[in-house]
């Protein structure tokens, strides 16, 4: 026997989330833009569906391909919103990834069949963000969402229940409570799994069924539910984090994985971490990212060095601190530097602004990341042409 689940509807009344405005996601370009004026939202950071819902609209209004199941957008449609383009009717859609076309071809292919989805890469690869985007396009809803920690259980992903009805009725369909992936089975939607080499192993294994058998069995009942086409599910998982819970063999053969790269170069990276923080300085009425865009390129610039252990120039080998510094990281200093320069400066991002910033995320352990960034800072930095007011600002808050 199998058993439906009512779909569960949030108002933007429940959630706090609305569309945003319109001038939060605004293409900086010429042509018609996709983002219609909207009233403002209390929601600090929308679902990617309403933020950017006067983009799919208009995609979904013109896209006149094949489209699987239960989607909302074709995939040549999907691909366009996450890399941006242009519209026959000039309508501009704004990039939401930055990187290799192939890979969000493949990955918008992988859900259009029965396979599910694998995003791998090293922190900072916007591995959560292309998820998010890649449900909102795909299913118009991203927050059927599974965040993987040490402490998820196998409810999170299979189905729980309210207890107060399980005592007073016993086992029942009113007392059960069904996972975001129970619902996208139902529903035919696609389901995110955030951080699964963090879930332990026994709970990942949940998956198995659900993935190889499209069916998750719900003995207690003597029911099941059975996905229904359209459903599929995305994970992410941090290449850093392998030999935390490493996928079973089963379960790796489930998922087609796709890796996200770093960016390729600086310009792309400095692309990346302008679009960001520009959408991120309007909501919060931070100054634009035009003002400070030397910084940005500074900033990235030496995250990317003391990442690859080697100058820009391929002249002087580095030691590479134990964080990360990955392209989120500085999206977080530049934004940080932001506020600084709106709130405390005169609106113009300086390298005062960011210096401390770049030393939190730098030194992590507090006795080899501060040899290896005061080595940086007078070997490199002092000696660059242009960048004494830098070095100053990070010896000065360095010291």
């Amino acid at each position: 026997m199998s058993v439906s689940v009512e779909p569960k509807s949030v108002e933007p009344s429940e959630n706090g989330s609305a569309p945003v405005n319109s001038t939060a996601a605004a293409p900086a370009s010429a042509g018609a833009s996709a983002q219609a004026p909207a009233p403002g939202t209390e929601a600090l950071r929308p679902h990617a569906e309403d933020a950017f819902a006067g983009e799919l609209a208009v995609l979904a209004a013109q896209d006149d391909r094949p489209r699987p199941a239960r989607w909302k957008l074709s995939p040549w449609a999907v691909a366009t919103y996450l890399l941006g383009g242009t519209l026959p009717d000039g309508t501009v859609i704004t990039p939401k990834y930055v990187g290799p076309r192939r890979i969000v071809e493949v990955a918008v292919t992988t859900l259009a069949t029965d396979r599910a989805l694998l995003l791998l890469g090293v922190p900072g690869t916007a591995k959560t963000w292309v998820s998010e985007h890649l449900a909102a396009a795909v299913s118009g809803d991203s927050t059927l969402l599974v965040q993987g920690t040490a402490g998820t259980p196998e409810e999170a992903i299979r189905y729980g229940w309210n207890y107060a009805q399980l005592l007073a009725n016993g086992p029942s369909r009113a007392a059960l409570v069904p996972s975001p992936v129970m619902r996208a089975m139902a529903e035919g939607m696609t389901a995110r799994v955030e951080e699964l080499t963090r879930i332990p192993a026994d709970v990942q294994d949940t998956l198995i069924t659900i993935l190889s058998e499209k069916t998750l069995p719900i003995p207690e009942l003597g029911q099941e539910v059975q996905a229904v086409r359209g459903f599929n599910l995305i994970a992410t998982a941090n290449a850093r984090d392998r030999g935390v819970n490493d996928l079973s063999s089963a379960l790796r053969r489930r998922f087609n994985t796709v890796v996200l790269p770093l960016p390729e170069s600086v310009e792309a990276e400095v692309d990346i971490v302008s679009r960001r923080v520009d959408q991120i300085g309007r909501s919060l009425d931070l100054p634009a990212v035009p003002d400070g865009v030397d910084e940005i390129r500074r900033v990235v610039t030496v995250f990317r060095e003391l990442r690859d252990g080697v100058t820009s120039d391929g002249r002087t080998k580095l030691k590479s601190p134990s964080g990360t510094l990955s392209t989120a990281e500085a999206i977080s200093v530049v934004t940080s530097g932001l506020a600084l320069a709106s709130h405390f400066g005169d609106g113009v991002l300086r390298a005062g602004d960011v210096a401390a910033g770049i030393l939190g995320a730098v030194v992590r352990d507090p006795a080899a990341d501060r040899v290896i960034w005061q080595e940086y800072l007078e070997a490199v930095v002092r000696e660059r042409d242009g960048w004494k007011d830098f070095y100053r600002a990070c010896r000065e808050v360095s010291a």
